[in-house]
């Protein structure tokens, strides 16, 4: 484990690319950029292969490093930020996530930011996303003299910019055409989208190291923001390198998931050249339940082709951010043992509510149905795998923020400010009271397991699911399956080299069981975060899931620590009771049957903390006793629904077991 310790004393700051240092390495690596091998980096590992020109990374290790990420950040050239007043661009968005202060609204008559925020420590990865629809009409609507700004919807998006941020996102969101203003075929909007579209790949190509420290790594992306009947089908497309289509497909091209796909595999993977793509859907949570249908849009069956489509194009899903939980709901669990009944820690930031209508017009709101979920998800993928051959839900998991404000990585819970989007609008001022919606939380990030920080090494990370997600803390996960690990590898300094060696890591199938083998091995390490946003760990569980005579179940284990009496002083946030620094686990599947599929990943929870809301609530002298010191705006304090503390976590990737055929 002294590997994976010493990847969490790394911290880097990132640098520009100087122009001119740039075209001296564009000439002598021109071959790297064609996929052959590098022989630069002497004593860095072996020769390695890169689909863009790039110097090979000083930190390449074997065993993989651990690498923090946003994958999920909007800025000023979306709609909806741009409208609540976002002024930070992608540019800034990178800095941030760099280290750099930044500010963000309310500005005052002289632009200046009435709020300044900055991480504590910078990220290593982040990816730009700014919805493909409404690119061009954000434009035209900000730039005189271009044909539009004059229009009836570009006059209520200056004036009214609340009210444009529900007209125009309608507008997007309903399959309708774009607006007249657009021009026919749009193409007005579609031409102006090229100058946006060109900055977000400049901003990622400025930020992006690629000098042998690659202390940063930058991704072009963007969102895909599909919705059927107001419920949300929201997916962010990140690219493998520069190469990408001369424009983002939007939810005005193609309304579903396989027409994304289709179109990525058209302009982008089966195109000449090196560019790639993979998709990860988000807010399942808020889905009505169509995010994982199980068919095809008209309802048909899927066929093993489609199944192959859809694992291919989303490898990943996204667990966790700013708009809620979608993990699991609060439906029962069983199994012989472990835990049974309800998982009851499936309530972490959980929504009431099952899409966007349910926020803002609570009276028509429907709780969230139970194939909402990841875990569900991922229980159906087994049923159809059996049936088709191939798995379409063979999701690994990551969290991010979501932000809208141009402010990748912001998830302190003490110094929360709202991330806007579909969250409270600071463009007028603060919010009295707390500065964002009761229910929504400060978001995740993404984690990768990889060689090196460059966007192959990475990107390969993330096709092959060694990826996971956590709410916040930057806690160190390992997570292995297997078929012969001992008890003994929670103490060897080689926990990483033995897993790989002995079997596969999140996000991996396991191979057959050698002959004696009984039940599966799963090898699990955990790591605080040792920042200020951290705090001991209280227990891993392993949650399996599994098809039993055709019928998905599911079951929680705890496999290290366990539940405590930590509490937290709610005066005074103060944390109270001892935890863990680290865990660690080689736990054997003691209801294991060979004859039936199963998925098996890792939850890590911190002891308790103050929520967000808790903290804003507290500095303002809230007593619910007491009536007079509740503010303008503070009234959710005393709400009975009013989560005061949360229990942080982690979630790893599945590791996967198919019956012998």
């Amino acid at each position: 484990m002294g590997t994976v310790a010493a990847t969490m004393a790394r911290s880097g700051t990132g640098r520009t690319w100087p122009g001119a240092r740039a075209a001296l390495w564009l000439t002598l690596l021109v071959p790297f950029a064609l996929g052959t091998p590098s022989s630069a980096g002497a004593g860095a590992g072996p020769p390695r292969r890169y689909s863009e020109a790039r110097e090979p990374c000083d930190d390449w290790n074997p065993e993989r490093n651990v690498y923090f990420g946003d994958l999920h950040v909007h800025t000023a050239f979306s709609q909806d930020a741009s409208t609540q007043g976002t002024r930070n661009t992608p540019r800034d968005a990178y800095r941030f996530a760099r280290g750099e202060p930044l500010g963000i609204q309310p500005y005052d008559a002289a632009g200046l930011p009435g709020r300044t925020l900055q991480l504590d420590r910078p990220l290593d990865f982040t990816a730009v996303t700014d919805h493909a629809e409404q690119l061009g009409e954000t434009t035209i609507c900000n730039t005189p003299g271009l044909t539009g700004y004059d229009s009836w919807v570009c006059h209520m998006y200056r004036r009214w910019p609340r009210a444009a941020f529900y007209v125009m996102n309608w507008r997007s969101s309903s399959g309708r055409p774009r607006f007249a203003f657009c021009g026919p075929g749009g193409q007005l909007c579609l031409d102006a989208a090229q100058t946006p579209w060109r900055e977000i790949q400049s901003a990622a190509e400025a930020a992006y190291d690629r000098t042998s420290a690659c202390t940063f790594t930058t991704f072009v992306g963007y969102e895909w923001t599909g919705a059927r009947d107001l419920f949300n089908l929201h997916r962010n497309v990140i690219f493998r390198n520069a190469e990408v289509p001369a424009l983002p497909i939007s939810f005005y091209e193609v309304q579903d998931g396989p027409g994304l796909w289709a179109a990525l595999r058209r302009d982008c993977v089966d195109a000449d050249g090196a560019c790639d793509a993979l998709v990860i859907p988000h807010n399942s949570n808020l889905s009505g339940g169509l995010m994982f249908p199980g068919t095809r849009r008209d309802g048909s069956a899927l066929d093993a082709d489609d199944a192959r489509a859809m694992a291919r194009a989303e490898p990943l899903v996204e667990v966790m951010q700013h708009k809620g939980d979608s993990e699991c709901d609060l439906s029962a669990v069983s199994g012989p043992s472990g835990m049974t009944g309800p998982d009851e820690l499936c309530a972490f930031e959980l929504l009431p509510y099952d899409g966007f209508v349910g926020q803002y017009f609570p009276i028509l709101a429907d709780p969230p149905p139970v194939s909402s979920f990841v875990r569900n998800a991922l229980g159906r993928g087994l049923g159809l795998e059996e049936e088709l051959g191939v798995n379409p839900y063979q999701y690994g998991l990551v969290a991010s923020t979501d932000t809208h404000l141009g402010t990748p990585g912001a998830v302190a819970e003490d110094d929360f400010p709202g991330h806007g989007g579909a969250g409270k609008s600071a463009r007028e001022g603060v919010p009295a009271g707390l500065p964002d919606e009761i229910d929504f939380n400060p978001g995740g990030l993404a984690v990768l397991w990889a060689e090196e920080n460059s966007r192959d090494a990475l990107f390969a990370a993330m096709r092959r699911r060694e990826a996971y997600g956590t709410s916040g803390p930057r806690m160190t996960v390992r997570f292995f399956g297997g078929w012969g690990y001992g008890a003994e590898l929670c103490q060897s300094e080689a926990f990483a080299a033995e897993g790989i060696a002995g079997g596969v890591p999140m996000g991996g199938v396991l191979p057959p069981a050698p002959d004696g083998a009984a039940a599966p091995r799963f090898a699990v390490w955990a790591l605080r975060d040792p920042g200020r946003d951290g705090a001991p760990l209280q227990r891993i569980q392993i949650v399996k899931g599994w098809l039993e005579n055709g019928t998905s179940r599911e079951a929680v284990y705890d496999v290290a620590g366990g539940p405590n009496s930590a509490s937290v002083d709610l005066a005074t946030c103060e944390p109270r009771g001892a935890g863990a620094d680290s865990l660690c686990a080689v736990w054997t599947d003691p209801d294991f049957d060979a004859g039936e599929r199963a998925f098996y990943y890792a939850r890590v929870l911190e002891n308790p903390t103050c929520r967000w809301s808790q903290w804003v609530c507290r500095r303002a002298g809230v007593d619910c006793a007491d009536p007079s010191s509740v503010g303008e705006g503070l009234e959710p304090c005393c709400a009975e629904s009013h989560r005061p503390t949360v229990q942080e976590r982690a979630w790893t990737s599945p590791v996967w077991y198919r019956p012998a055929p």
